[in-house]
């Protein structure tokens, strides 16, 4: 598996883009982890002895790629986790669908209740279930599969996956909510492409991009998009 690629450093933040499978944060895997990577780096590089300060103020689920703010300070860590606490961060995400959805731009809402045993988020008229809204346009389509850009309003478990699942259109390789076929790694076509946040002791806002992974079907449907307009 790759490493993850700095996009941002500074005294108070670490921001990179995390490859698909690698999981942020420990689980009963034990397998090894974004933070356990940015702990031995930060350290290596500015040799500090024994295991830097990273916190986690957000997560990325394992099988997507794209774009995670860690901390390097406990005062960078409370203000980050405020912000995304706060929905005061702009996040936009890249998705590869299955087929063409038939409106190029749309909202969608929903009310997703998440199932803890199962892991997984589902379409429900329970009383717990949370209302969930994004917005996605078509950025480029091929003959199977589609590349939009997707902007959450709200934060729900799966919420990205779940709801494009929903009108027809699951991320490539996304068998939990019903894709065709599996990619390698079980590695999804989901991508963290943007962030825009405040940082957390400077007066300065940041923009983050960072490209999807280097992979032929990321590839073509992103040069499309750069050339068609849909």
């Amino acid at each position: 598996m790759q490493n993850p690629i700095i996009l941002f450093e500074d005294n108070h933040l670490l921001i990179v883009s995390k490859p698909p499978s690698l999981l942020v944060q420990g689980d009963i895997t034990r397998d090894p982890t974004l933070k356990d990577w940015a702990e031995a780096d930060v350290a290596q590089r500015h040799n500090k002895p024994g295991k830097a300060f990273i916190g986690l103020p957000h997560r990325l689920d394992r099988p997507s790629s794209g774009i995670v703010v860690l901390a390097k300070t406990s005062k960078a860590l409370t203000r980050i986790s405020k912000a995304f606490a706060d929905r005061s961060v702009k996040k936009t995400y890249w998705a590869v669908v299955e087929g063409i959805p038939k409106k190029i731009s749309t909202k969608l809402i929903h009310s997703l209740w998440k199932d803890s045993r199962l892991k997984k988020s589902f379409v429900s008229n329970k009383k717990e279930a949370k209302e969930a809204i994004l917005s996605y346009r078509i950025l480029s389509s091929g003959d199977r599969y589609s590349l939009l850009e997707v902007n959450l309003e709200t934060g729900r478990h799966h919420q990205i996956r779940c709801q494009l699942s929903t009108i027809g259109h699951p991320i490539k390789g996304d068998l939990k909510y019903g894709a065709k076929r599996s990619n390698p790694g079980g590695a999804i076509h989901l991508h963290a492409q943007m962030i825009q946040i405040k940082h957390p002791v400077k007066d300065e806002i940041l923009k983050i991009t960072a490209p999807p992974p280097n992979e032929n079907l990321w590839s073509e449907l992103n040069k499309k998009a750069c050339y068609e307009k849909i």
